[in-house]
């Protein structure tokens, strides 16, 4: 066997165990040199764990890993990317008071960088690295304040500038514009091609269809199969996903439309948004499209009190009202589930039942002393209704799956018993079961009277769930597609503006 036909990385009978619960179990696998491969699964299924084995930062409770056909032991981070490998991670990790630069040269500490900081060199280094990813960002500015897509390019670059030989990226298409996307395919491709190996973890059928060599599957810490991607279907995948067929896990729900219960007039931000206007009604769902970056979650943040407009009108329930902070929103009704659960939706070393009743003290802490049988019954609740995979209610909710967090943070707002709720990306990052039992769930809160306004990136979910949808191109709206009206097409041509010219041309 000639040392190209040699694996990168092998694993043999590679188990995991946390507290005595088995979450991976005997696995095998072999990824090879200058492939792509994708890991499949639901949240919890043990592709996370297995990327993290090779990362260094899970050691593995029992089972063997060879590199290059020579025997390895990968003890912490540290050791992979040594050995390297590294790992990009779906929250991008950074210092944000340092520099874009200082932040791409972190952990490479040899040839005299210890002893004296060559900036000059350093500067220049992180610019090639960001010109090579197509990004126009200045190094020299804190990472505080970079966006998340922003962010993440930095990740990229900082692999990048590492050399590494096998490249993890655990979701790093989820915060990026549809061209940022293609970027980041295009150097992923590049890498390929130079001999590298790329294991790519995703929840979108279709980049790891338009990306990936080969599939593995996982499912309730086993390793199901590894395929070629040409040989399996959508259909294939999701049914070894989970077991079991999954049709028409995207379906819209039969509501009874009332009144009026959100209007926004005139709704400003100078620089973030201008002039918007819209109105969502009692048991209607009520898309908001648009790349990232169109002012979408700006808007949302607006009506909520988070970052208040300086001009326009909010009206609930026909009147007009003053929300200055989150607290004014919640008062009137209003409920907000953000993109960013790990920044701004959970409280991480906080156990489950603390962020699950963080929003209504009044009904926890009656008296002004919080009466920790009523936070667990209300918690313990929530978790029943909304089918909550967890240990405890207590456990830390930093432990939970994405997806679970995710239905946490709507578990928190649906105890407050609003009557309007903004959720921004609810299902980014969570896998295709955990999204069904979100359709459901935001399906059913439509049934029950309900005003929803669904802040997506994903398209077939705008068009499957909604009602009516708003699109959104550079702060501004335009257009407004009836659901009986709405395609693909027509989104996307109101949410990029040349697109928007060459149609009037």
């Amino acid at each position: 066997m000639s040392d190209s036909d040699v694996p990168l990385i092998s694993a043999r009978g590679i188990s995991k165990s946390f507290a005595g619960v088995s979450v991976l179990r005997d696995v095998d696998l072999d990824l090879n040199k200058g492939e792509i491969h994708a890991l499949l699964g639901e949240n919890g299924a043990g592709k996370s764990t297995f990327a993290k084995i090779l990362a260094g930062v899970h050691r593995p409770t029992r089972g063997t890993l060879s590199l290059n056909g020579q025997s390895v032991e990968i003890p912490n981070p540290l050791a992979a990317q040594r050995l390297g490998i590294t790992l990009i991670h779906q929250e991008p990790i950074s210092f944000p008071d340092l520099s874009v630069a200082e932040n791409l040269v972190l952990g490479r500490g040899e040839d005299g960088w210890f002893n004296r900081v060559p900036w000059a060199e350093m500067t220049r280094e992180a610019r090639r690295q960001m010109d090579q990813l197509g990004v126009a960002i200045d190094v020299t500015r804190p990472m505080r304040g970079l966006s998340i897509a922003d962010q993440q390019m930095v990740e990229i670059g900082r692999a990048l500038a590492s050399d590494s030989r096998l490249i993890i990226m655990d979701e790093p298409t989820a915060p990026l514009t549809p061209r940022e996307v293609e970027t980041l395919f295009g150097i992923a491709r590049r890498l390929r091609d130079e001999g590298r190996t790329i294991i790519f973890i995703s929840h979108r059928l279709e980049e790891v269809r338009a990306l990936c060599d080969r599939v593995t599957i996982f499912r309730d810490g086993n390793k199901i199969s590894t395929d070629p991607i040409d040989s399996l279907n959508d259909a294939d995948i999701i049914r070894l996903m989970i077991g079991r067929p999954l049709k028409e896990y995207m379906h819209k729900h039969n509501a009874s439309i009332g009144e009026v219960a959100l209007e926004v007039e005139g709704l400003t931000l100078p620089g973030r948004f201008q002039d918007i206007s819209f109105k969502v009604r009692r048991g209607e769902i009520v898309g908001l499209g648009g790349l990232v970056g169109a002012g979408r979650t700006e808007v949302a943040c607006a009506i909520f009190g988070i970052q208040p407009a300086e001009r326009g009108v909010v009206r609930v329930n026909g009147a007009p009202v003053d929300i200055r902070q989150p607290h004014d929103a919640i008062a009137h009704g209003l409920a907000f589930v953000p993109e960013d659960r790990a920044v701004s939706g959970i409280f991480r070393t906080l156990s489950v039942e603390q962020n699950i009743t963080a929003a209504v003290p009044g009904k926890i802490a009656p008296r002004g002393f919080i009466r920790r049988a009523i936070e667990k019954l209300l918690a313990a609740d929530s978790v029943k209704k909304l089918r909550i995979r967890l240990a405890s209610v207590r456990q830390p909710i930093g432990e939970l799956s994405g997806g679970n967090q995710q239905k946490a943070i709507l578990a928190r707002w649906l105890l407050a018993d609003p009557n309007i709720l903004i959720l921004d990306e609810p299902t980014r990052g969570i896998d295709i079961g955990v999204k069904a039992e979100f359709y459901d769930i935001i399906g059913e809160l439509a049934e029950q009277g309900r005003a929803i306004l669904l802040i997506s990136s994903e398209l077939p979910e705008l068009l499957a769930l909604c009602d009516r949808i708003l699109v959104m191109a550079e702060g501004r709206l335009t257009a407004e597609i009836p659901r009986a009206e709405a395609t693909q097409e027509k989104v996307m041509q109101a949410a990029v503006p040349r697109i928007q010219q060459q149609a009037a041309a």
